[in-house]
């Protein structure tokens, strides 16, 4: 039954283009997902530090604490 010379050449085929038989072309899509991962992430990182960047607060200090301090 899988003596057929025409089984073995399809089989060769669509092993050929399944991601996991072809370990050439799924490690190199494999590398170029991680790197996108990557640059996405960084790039969130960004966008999301950049939108909640720096804002001067008004926080209530002690007068003795201050850079010139004022006693009473």
């Amino acid at each position: 039954m899988t003596h057929h010379p025409e089984y073995h050449e399809e089989l060769q085929k669509v092993q050929g283009q399944d991601f996991t038989h072809n370990w050439v072309s799924s490690s190199g899509f494999l590398f170029y997902l991680q790197i996108a991962c990557i640059v996405a992430f960084v790039f969130g990182a960004c966008t999301m530090l950049y939108n909640k960047r720096y804002s001067k607060l008004d926080v209530p200090v002690q007068e003795s604490t201050q850079y010139t301090p004022k006693y009473k």
